[in-house]
């Protein structure tokens, strides 16, 4: 049989940002995980503080190009990608002028956190999507990482679940310590929805904040992993509260090889064996 294919989605990837444990995670795991015999896809947005020439960022031509509605607008996705030599892989980036091209992540220099963050994590979580579909590469799981890709589980449960190239994918949502205060736009569940998805869906959003956000990705999510020591009280309450498959925090030494264990034991269930 063909062997597991496992999608990465991640909000921060060291190098192209600083290093910190979530972009760490999400440079190695893939890595750790292409090295044990899974294929692999990895996917950031390309903010505006990644330095394109330094880390050899070029635009794929033939994946740009699409439009994606947004709170009723238009807006351009561009996919570029760059190569982690020493890992042999590639990270693809999800990028728009409008949304992206900013000399910071997710606050500006002031500190104050982007008022359309929500429609940043929308754009974002849809562009990946779309994305894999021209890929033509359908994931048997697909592994989120950080608050940005907390909307995935729901497309994909959602709106992506009768779409070949998702049908059977399983999707782990990692739980970090990277909460804030801000609440989102009031719309932001209004904005999220569209054909497969309706407003009972996205219940938990009725009080939009960090919190709703990542039990709306437990809750659509096939299995959760902890990823940092320490989560946000109210996240660590619902992660223990879980009624599915889910991972405790593993050590710096032990994850690689514990998520690999994992995804075939409790996410893919036998379902697809790697050669």
């Amino acid at each position: 049989m063909r062997k597991a294919r496992v999608l990465f989605i991640s909000s921060e990837i060291h190098p192209y940002l600083e290093l910190t444990e979530q972009s760490k995670i999400a440079r190695f795991l893939p890595q750790g995980i292409q090295e044990r015999g899974k294929e692999i896809r990895t996917f950031m947005p390309r903010f505006g503080n990644i330095n394109e020439r330094r880390n050899q960022l070029h635009e794929v031509i033939r994946l740009s190009g699409m439009n994606l509605i947004i709170d009723d607008s238009d807006h351009p996705l561009i996919i570029k990608v760059a190569s982690i030599q020493a890992a042999r892989m590639q990270v693809y980036f999800i990028d728009n002028e409008e949304y992206f091209q900013r000399k910071s992540t997710i606050r500006d220099t002031d500190g104050s956190f982007f008022p359309d963050n929500d429609d940043r994590t929308i754009f974002f979580g849809r562009g990946v999507l779309e994305t894999v579909k021209k890929l033509g590469w359908s994931p048997d799981i697909i592994h989120c990482h950080g608050w940005m890709t907390a909307l995935i589980p729901l497309f994909i449960k959602t709106s992506y679940k009768d779409d070949p190239m998702f049908h059977t994918s399983k999707v782990v949502y990692s739980l970090y310590n990277d909460s804030f205060d801000e609440p989102f736009n009031s719309n932001f569940g209004k904005k999220i929805l569209m054909d497969g998805l309706s407003a009972a869906d996205v219940k938990e959003l009725a009080d939009p904040n960090y919190v709703s956000l990542t039990k709306l990705a437990m809750h659509w999510s096939d299995a959760v992993v902890k990823s940092s020591p320490t989560v946000h009280s109210q996240v660590e309450t619902a992660f223990k509260k879980l009624s599915k498959p889910s991972l405790d925090y593993k050590s710096p030494e032990e994850y690689i090889e514990a998520y690999d264990t994992f995804y075939d034991e409790a996410v893919l269930e036998d379902s697809v064996l790697a050669d």
